[in-house]
């Protein structure tokens, strides 16, 4: 673990996740040994904790989410598809399905708590992104990778069509007619072709270059205004799903209540004075 540079308490009951907090960034990485990060039921909850303690820790300003070891993750734990019977069991049919309703509204909520975070979390991607894998990137504010990575959404290989957030958000970011595509076959993209269509900002050529690209990305964004970066993270994903003239509105109404923070003139006297601005968290 990083040597902390802040006071703020880091949780420490995670069996899946390893998370650390160095400087302003606070680095979230799926480890599962043995399982190619594959992300069971408890990793969905844990990923969920951590997008709420990276949320609510003022001292981290930027989350990286990576994988540990060859992989981002193979996606979804078979095993957890295979005892979905048992889970959800009951002698009512129709209250068996509100079970297994239920249960995915749960994994869709841990995606849409990326989202949620006022925190911008950028995806960093090596070797395989697959099934899951893939609904957890389309959640992140950027996604980067190497370019080993392989992408799919793989679902349909296993008789399943993508319930947690792909055939929603995946659209919007490569368009339509590509997004059909990957949803119907299931094939593999490479790093550089996912660079290509939009998927990721970028592709770097090894997962060493990637995680020194995204953390310097990561420290540029962390030196920023952190009221004017949730801000901007909070006003994009509006836009996103609303109408133009609702967005103008709702960013009038957010600099009506922000614009006079105590960051503008900290900024402008740093201009001034050719030094590099210290924002509050």
């Amino acid at each position: 673990m990083p040597a902390m540079t802040s006071q703020a308490p880091l949780p420490d009951t995670y069996q899946r996740l390893n998370v650390t907090l160095d400087g302003r960034i606070a680095v979230v990485e799926l480890s599962r040994p043995g399982k190619a990060n594959a992300l069971d039921l408890g990793m969905w909850h844990e990923l969920r904790e951590a997008m709420r303690w990276l949320d609510a820790t003022p001292d981290a300003r930027v989350g990286i989410l990576r994988g540990a070891g060859s992989q981002f993750t193979t996606g979804i734990d078979l095993a957890l598809l295979a005892g979905l019977r048992e889970q959800i069991a009951d002698p009512c049919d129709g209250r068996a399905r509100e079970k297994l309703r239920r249960l995915i509204l749960d994994l869709q909520d841990t995606l849409a708590a990326i989202e949620r975070c006022r925190k911008p979390v950028i995806a960093a991607i090596h070797g395989a992104c697959i099934g899951g894998g893939v609904d957890v990137i389309l959640a992140c504010d950027m996604r980067y990778c190497s370019a080993d990575a392989v992408f799919s959404v793989k679902e349909v290989d296993v008789g399943l069509t993508a319930d947690l957030g792909t055939l929603q958000r995946l659209p919007r970011l490569i368009g339509e007619g590509m997004a059909r595509e990957l949803a119907y076959t299931g094939r593999d993209v490479g790093g550089s072709e996912a660079r290509e269509m939009g998927l990721v900002n970028r592709c770097y050529d090894t997962p060493a270059e990637l995680a020194s690209g995204v953390g310097e990305l990561a420290a540029a964004i962390a030196a920023k205004s952190p009221l004017a970066v949730r801000g901007a993270k909070e006003m994009i994903t509006y836009a996103r799903d609303h109408s133009l003239a609702d967005g103008l509105n709702f960013v009038a109404t957010w600099n009506a209540a922000m614009l006079m923070s105590a960051d503008l003139p900290e900024a402008l006297a740093a201009a001034r004075a050719r030094r590099s601005p210290a924002f509050r968290d």
